[in-house]
């Protein structure tokens, strides 16, 4: 979790603070910096079939994802950014298996999962959970809170009636909701209000590693104080693991320790938040962060403007995916494509001319 802030290139949502020191008997201190890799992805793919034999052109193979390799240590919060239609929210998805990679390797906790039958990973997905960007749309409106809050209970738990009714209480107190909310169905609830129980739901099972798909994203700016401010929290009562996928770069430099940069299916920069986000080495991150708003009354900000549209996933270019609007492509560019390598800083990046 981040503790130590520094300049930010966006201004950071209004309330936002540090996460508070552990609290209560079952408080954990996370791992960080260490070398207990929680999760290891290796070269993981991911295509789609875009149309049928009917279309013009017959079906088309999308690359959503293309060749991602990372890891992510256990007590951490690693931030994914990137434009819309890089393959974010697929990554998390693969990781969890909602969608099955088309290859590479994902290993949670020493073990490959890749392959795993529905049956085998169905042990596993208690220590592995998603909180989604909507969080009306990922809860049931015909039931109520409690009973949503309890399905993962019944499937993985075999709890005595009132041990599950202590459970439940347990999980809407801790997220700031009142235990009687949970006889209420979604709609009576704001839009954070459902987002709390959505937390509430994944971290029902004492899971090692949440991914969060833009949990903030769909909020207004004070709400998403509370509920960053609620997940930095409970990572360090409960000592979580956070895959948090987003697009606001104010909010992941505030909760995230690395952060990845993708574009069109890869990842092109991968380091320590702080570094990344204000010390940029890859183009396209200068460019992310250029795009950022803040505020210049003198108009004296330089900013890179990024000429054309991204290419389709569909028929992505030759060499490197970003040469076709990078101001400072190269002919090596457009033949070689850059591997993912650590540089002299430490961080890992995906260009043959760095910025720095």
């Amino acid at each position: 979790m981040k503790r130590k802030v520094g300049a930010s290139p966006q201004t950071p949502p209004r309330g936002l603070r540090p996460p508070g020191p552990p609290a209560g008997p079952e408080a954990q201190t996370p791992i960080i910096g260490g070398s207990d890799h929680l999760l290891e992805v290796q070269n993981l793919s991911k295509n789609f079939t875009s149309g049928s034999r009917f279309s013009r052109g017959g079906p088309q193979i999308v690359q959503a994802l293309s060749d991602v390799s990372f890891t992510v240590q256990t007590g951490e919060t690693l931030g994914v950014v990137g434009e819309s239609g890089c393959g974010k929210s697929t990554l998390g998805r693969c990781l969890l298996r909602l969608y099955q990679p088309t290859s590479g390797k994902i290993i949670f906790d020493g073990q490959d999962i890749t392959h795993l039958t529905e049956q085998k990973l169905r042990p596993l997905r208690a220590h592995m959970q998603m909180v989604f960007q909507d969080p009306y749309a990922s809860l049931n409106p015909r039931r109520r809170i409690g009973d949503l809050i309890a399905e993962p209970l019944r499937i993985h738990q075999n709890l005595a009636k009132p041990d599950l009714a202590t459970r439940l209480e347990e999980l809407i107190t801790i997220v700031g909701l009142n235990p009687d909310h949970l006889t209420r169905f979604p709609h009576e609830f704001s839009g954070g209000q459902r987002q709390r129980i959505g937390i509430a739901r994944a971290i029902a099972l004492s899971p090692r590693l949440i991914i969060a798909d833009e949990p903030v994203s769909a909020l207004d700016v004070s709400v998403q104080a509370q509920i960053i401010n609620l997940l930095s929290d409970l990572q360090a009562r409960l000592g979580l693991t956070y895959i948090f996928i987003a697009h606001d770069l104010a909010v992941v430099r505030q909760i995230a320790t690395r952060t990845a940069v993708m574009y069109l299916g890869s990842i092109v920069e991968l380091g320590d938040t702080d570094t990344v986000l204000h010390h940029p080495a890859h183009p396209y991150t200068a460019a992310l962060i250029s795009a950022a708003p803040e505020p210049d009354p003198a108009g004296t900000a330089k900013r890179t403007i990024l000429q054309g549209d991204p290419p389709s996933p569909a028929n992505p270019p030759p060499g490197c995916r970003f040469h076709t609007r990078c101001p400072i492509a190269q002919e090596r560019c457009t033949i070689e494509r850059p591997k993912l390598l650590p540089d002299a800083s430490g961080r890992q990046l995906a260009c043959h001319f760095p910025l720095n």
